[in-house]
């Protein structure tokens, strides 16, 4: 009892947890705008660049769609949109070369180092041109969130995969760190490696747009997905021997790339074991025949189930040979009646 009150606990508590909640986001803004004043100042008055809410309005719009957009397309057919993913992706394969050729070259005019570079802030031409690079490839990223747009217009719910919205979803809303604070240096690296990997991948997603004709010959999907495993474990070595080498870049960001390369290693990993090494059918002899017949039938798309079945087959063992027996019995049954 104080003063002839008695304090109520909980009262108590909550008002605790209201001045710490108080405190953190006045730490938070306090601490955003210490961190304006070290940010790039070539790209401050750039399109999306003066501050973070564009982009997180994006990006939340983006999420927003992953959930609003299924429900829309629940009852109704499928957009086929061939002549759209066409354009699409093939402006795609054209604006990453754009950023791999612009960084290449501005990188290659200042004598940038591939081992560490630090970030000149100032208004050189070929630096202003590294910059402006990056920001194009930070905007692909924003741009690439119609890969989704479309995969659920044309209700292709099982690609939207957690990998797949956490891959699209992240790199938009990170770059835009790196362009605000490190339009430079380091940072080409990665985007100069990553844009000449996306010109492969949209070239491989604007061929298979185009019909069965092309779709026959793209036998290299699956090495994509090494190309790309392959890259990330690029990026960690490189981050490392920048880190080894004291590189003069923050170092707050070679640690957090290193983690989000980690995250990806493991999800394009297990999406690579799922869908190329889990469940291989097993081949023998006596089953040769119907199989080759089964996968000349997948490779024109007309068969839809098969693969599943198949699996199933091997899985089971005999009991597949049950379901075989009652056909041929309903077989001879209706010959029998028909004679």
């Amino acid at each position: 009892m104080e003063s002839g009150r008695v304090l109520d606990p909980r009262r108590e508590s909550s008002a605790t947890a209201m001045e710490i909640v108080t405190h953190l986001i006045n730490d938070t803004i306090e601490f955003y705008k210490w961190t304006l004043t070290i940010a790039d100042k070539r790209v401050e008055k750039w399109p999306l660049m003066d501050n973070p809410l564009p982009t997180l309005a994006i990006s939340t719009s983006y999420l927003l769609f992953l959930w609003l957009g299924p429900k829309y397309m629940k009852n109704r057919e499928p957009f086929q949109l061939r002549k759209t993913l066409i354009v699409y992706n093939f402006s795609m394969v054209f604006l990453n070369f754009f950023i791999f050729k612009e960084l290449f070259m501005a990188a290659r005019s200042a004598s940038y180092s591939y081992i560490c570079q630090r970030v000149d802030y100032s208004d050189d031409p070929n630096e202003v041109r590294v910059a402006g690079a990056l920001w194009w490839y930070f905007v692909s990223k924003g741009i690439e969130y119609l890969d989704t747009v479309f995969f659920i217009l044309r209700k292709k719910f099982n690609q939207v995969t957690f990998l797949h919205v956490y891959h699209h979803c992240t790199m938009f809303t990170l770059w835009w760190i790196g362009i605000k604070w490190v339009a430079g240096g380091q940072s080409f690296f990665g985007a100069h490696m990553n844009a000449a990997i996306h010109v492969l991948m949209y070239l491989y997603y604007g061929l298979a747009s185009c019909g069965p004709k092309i779709q026959k010959y793209l036998w290299w999907k699956k090495y994509l997905t090494i190309i790309q495993m392959i890259q990330f474990h690029v990026t960690i070595g490189h981050t490392a021997l920048s880190l080894y080498v004291n590189c003069d870049f923050p170092h707050w960001m070679h640690y957090s790339l290193i983690c989000y390369a980690i995250t990806f290693i493991i999800l394009f990993g297990n999406f690579y074991y799922q869908t190329y090494r889990r469940q291989q059918p097993r081949r023998d002899a006596s089953s040769s025949t119907s199989s080759s017949k089964a996968g000349k039938a997948l490779s024109n798309g007309t068969l839809n189930g098969l693969s599943k079945a198949a699996n199933g087959a091997v899985l089971t063992g005999s009991k597949e040979e049950k379901p075989q027996e009652n056909s041929g019995r309903r077989k001879r049954k209706g010959r029998a009646k028909r004679d």
